[in-house]
């Protein structure tokens, strides 16, 4: 117990100081689940002696959803507070730091009709787009961690009971954020070091198309001129390092939106708002999803395909290797906070503007006319696996290995 309670302060620590980096006298604005009460306390603690001025909680229910789910009306998921919208933005435009605790639980929603969830979440995006905008140009400071709920541990470890399901979950978290380390901060310094070298390399090499080839995967990715690789920690406009999850394991840049063609299949499991997606292909032409199929939650995977004409296009794609800490654990985790970092993946919708020389300034016109995709949606997907292979094809079109069986091949 007494090194679970310390591992857990470690854990605080890490989030408050490497996660978001707080600043003297700055905002720190906390996304969290019930459950998380004690630990959040934890996190403030940390946050004011970091010099925090002021830390605002906002708290969520995965219940509460369900009931609204179940009970409200229609117009309920056609609506979103604009004092809420609002809000966030103000906080982000006054430079404050965003931390989210990630805790689904799968499955939950699996009962609700697809189209509210959908509306839920084309509502609730169109709604936080311009706060949004500050946290995937990397404005502010933000980090995203997860914290273990019975309902979630119980998804990943069906086979034992909650108590020994949460600390297990505890303890893989643990060993993945390396906070079991006698000092976290500076292995995440080294780990992010390592990230630094192969972004590197591979924006040294500015190919112009990668392929991809494993079992039911078989796709050609261009990406656009002046891409940008990016990975581990980030800067915000202030210049402030931070690193946007904990733990990351990938480095991601922009795919041209119309230069994705052929078929590619999940690897794990994909938890959507709170509704599962299992085993799906979608095949590309020009960049558009012009097919797909899913042996579970083919309802949802629709919804989220005709959210709007971004949602069928590529917003980013991410390199993972197979031998990560996270994939070596050999477990699926149904939050794709832990299982992105577990494998290669792509993301339909919204392209991130930092991933492309000059983007932070461009319109989403001036994005768009350079290979960028502009949607409501940014959900990532997995696709990676001990099998897949993907080569890099340079300015001058010759072929270069980039993974094998599912490693870095150089």
């Amino acid at each position: 117990m007494e090194n679970f309670t310390r591992n857990l302060e470690k854990y605080a620590e890490l989030a408050i100081q490497m996660g978001l980096n707080v600043q003297q006298d700055q905002t720190v604005v906390i996304f969290a689940p019930l459950e998380s009460v004690q630990f959040v306390r934890l996190l403030v603690k940390k946050a004011y002696e970091q010099g925090a001025r002021e830390v605002h909680l906002e708290w969520n229910d995965e219940q509460l959803t369900l009931m609204k789910y179940k009970l409200a009306p229609d117009q309920a998921f056609e609506e979103y507070p604009a004092w809420r919208a609002n809000g966030y933005a103000e906080w982000a435009e006054n430079g404050a730091a965003f931390l989210t605790l990630y805790s689904p639980a799968p499955g939950l929603l699996k009962e609700v009709d697809p189209l509210r969830v959908a509306a839920a979440a084309k509502t609730s995006a169109m709604a936080l787009e311009k706060y949004r905008s500050y946290t995937k140009a990397n404005k502010v400071c933000w980090t995203i961690i997860a914290y273990p709920t019975v309902e979630w541990a119980k998804q990943v470890f069906p086979d034992i009971s909650a108590g020994e399901a949460i600390a297990a979950l505890w303890d893989i978290l643990f060993k993945v954020t390396y906070t079991n380390h006698d000092s976290p901060t500076k292995t995440w310094q080294g780990h992010n070091h390592k990230l630094s070298q192969i972004v590197n390399y591979l924006n040294e090499k500015q190919y112009k198309q990668l392929s991809y080839e494993a079992t039911g995967t078989k796709l050609t990715v261009e990406l656009p001129r002046g891409h940008i690789w990016k990975g581990g920690e980030a800067y915000s406009e202030s210049g402030t390092r931070f690193n946007p999850n904990l733990p990351t394991e990938e480095v991601y840049t922009m795919p041209h939106k119309d230069g994705v063609n052929g078929a590619v299949r999940s690897t794990r499991p994909l938890n959507y708002g709170g509704m599962l997606i299992e085993n799906f292909t979608l095949v590309f032409e020009k960049g558009k999803v012009v097919d797909y199929s899913a042996e579970q939650g083919y309802e949802t995977l629709k919804h989220l395909l005709e959210t709007d004409e971004g949602s069928r296009r590529l917003g980013e794609i991410a390199l993972v290797p197979y031998s990560s800490p996270i994939s070596l654990s050999q477990l699926v985790f149904y939050n794709t906070l832990l299982d992105e970092n577990a494998s290669c993946h792509f993301a339909l919708g919204q392209s991130y503007p930092t991933t492309i020389a000059g983007g932070n300034g461009m319109s989403d016109a001036e994005l768009a006319s350079h290979g960028g995709n502009k949607s409501h949606v940014h959900v990532d997907f997995m696709i990676g696996s001990a099998e897949l292979n993907v080569d890099g094809m340079t300015a001058d079109g010759k072929c270069e290995a980039i993974f094998r069986k599912g490693n870095w091949a150089f």
